[in-house]
C-alpha cells in the first residue's frame, strides 16, 4: 500500500496538538504515514514533529512562500508530492478547510471532510444534519483527500525520532501576498483539543462580564469557548467560537453558561463526554441536552463557582 501523507499544523513556530491527532487518524488508513510540515523557518517544527509515533518519515518544506501558511503556494505543493501518495490528510481546522477543497479540485476528486472515525481506506464517518446524526460513507474514489475533526481521535505518543528529509518547492505565485496577521493572546489551553471547555453565550449581556467566564476557565484549566451570538456581539474573539462555522471541540467536561443551545452551537460540541449546562430558562435546548443542569443566573453562580475552586485550590 501506498503512503499516507498528512499535512502538520504548526503556529508561532510550535507544532500544534492537533497533528499528533491527525496521525492518530492516518494509522487507521493503513500504510506509512510521511508528515508534511510546511512553512517558512520551520526546522525547529519538523524536529519536534519527528518523535511523533507512527510517522515514518518527515518531510520539511521550508520557503518565504509558505509562511503564514499561505493558500496557493502550499496547494502547489502537496500537488507537487501527491504523486506518490493515495491518501492526503490534513485537518479540518481554518487552513484544512481553506487548502483540501482547493487541492482536491486541483486533483478532479471529491473530498471528504469532517471525518470522525476512520474505518478503513475507502470508510469514514461524518457527522449530517448540523451533528443530529453520522453518515458512514464509501468513497470508491483512486485518491483520497480528507479533512478530519482533530477532537474525535486520541493523541499519538511519541519514539525514536524518524529522519527529517528537505522536499522541494514549486514556485511560487506572485499574484497572492501576505499582508498582515492579527492574534488573539492568550495563556489558555487549545481549545480544538483541550480536555474542559467553558463556554459562554449571549446571557452574559457585555465584554465586560464575559471576563468572569475567563477566570472561571483559568481556575480550571480549561479552554474558552462562545457561542456565535457572543462572538457577533463583540463578547469574545472569533477564534473561540464553537459551532457549525467555528472550532469542533470533544472535551471530557463542557460547560456551557448563559447558552441556549441551537443547533449550530451543538454541531460544535455534542462530542463532549459529559455536558453541564447553567441557564434561567430550563427549556434551553442545551438544558435539556445537558448531563447536569443548573436553572438559574449566572451572575450569582459563575462568582459563587469561582470563589468554590479558589477556596479548593487552598486546600
Amino acid at each position: 500500500m501506498m503512503p499516507v501523507l498528512v499535512l502538520a499544523s504548526h503556529d508561532a513556530g510550535k507544532l500544534s496538538a492537533s497533528t499528533a491527532r491527525a496521525v492518530t487518524a492516518a494509522t487507521q488508513i493503513g500504510g506509512a504515514i510521511h508528515l508534511l510540515v510546511a512553512g517558512s523557518g520551520i526546522t525547529a517544527v519538523a524536529d519536534e514533529a519527528a518523535p511523533l509515533a507512527g510517522v515514518a518519515k518527515v518531510l520539511a518544506a521550508d520557503a518565504e512562500s509558505l509562511a503564514q501558511a499561505a493558500t496557493a503556494p502550499l496547494v502547489a505543493l502537496i500537488e507537487s508530492l501527491g504523486d506518490a501518495y493515495t491518501h492526503i490528510l490534513g485537518l479540518s481546522d481554518a487552513v484544512g478547510r481553506d487548502v483540501l477543497p482547493r487541492l482536491a479540485a486541483r486533483l478532479d476528486i471529491q473530498p471528504v471532510t469532517d471525518i470522525t472515525a476512520i474505518l478503513g481506506p475507502d470508510r469514514f464517518v461524518r457527522p449530517v444534519y448540523a451533528g443530529n446524526g453520522f453518515e458512514t460513507l464509501v468513497s470508491p474514489q483512486v485518491r483520497q483527500v480528507l479533512g478530519i475533526r482533530a477532537a474525535a481521535f486520541a493523541p499519538a505518543g511519541e519514539e525514536t525520532p524518524v529522519t527529517v528529509e528537505a522536499v522541494p518547492v514549486p514556485e511560487a505565485d506572485g499574484r497572492v501576498r501576505f499582508i498582515a496577521a492579527h492574534r488573539t493572546q492568550t495563556e489558555t489551553p487549545d481549545l480544538g483539543t483541550a480536555r474542559v471547555v467553558v463556554a459562554g453565550g449571549a446571557g452574559f449581556g457585555s465584554r465586560e462580564d464575559f471576563v468572569m467566564l475567563e477566570t472561571l476557565a483559568g481556575r480550571l484549566g480549561a479552554a474558552v469557548g462562545a457561542t456565535r451570538a457572543a462572538v457577533d456581539a463583540g463578547y469574545a474573539p472569533n477564534d473561540w467560537q464553537i459551532g457549525q462555522t467555528g472550532k469542533m471541540v470533544a472535551p471530557d467536561l463542557y460547560i456551557g453558561i448563559g447558552i441556549s443551545g441551537a443547533l449550530q452551537h451543538q454541531a460544535g460540541m455534542l462530542g463532549a463526554k459529559t455536558i453541564v449546562a447553567i441557564n434561567k430558562d430550563e427549556e434551553a435546548p442545551l438544558m435539556k441536552l445537558a448531563d447536569y443542569a443548573y436553572r438559574g443566573d449566572l451572575f450569582e453562580a459563575v462568582p459563587a463557582l469561582i470563589a468554590a475552586f479558589e477556596k479548593w485550590r487552598r486546600v
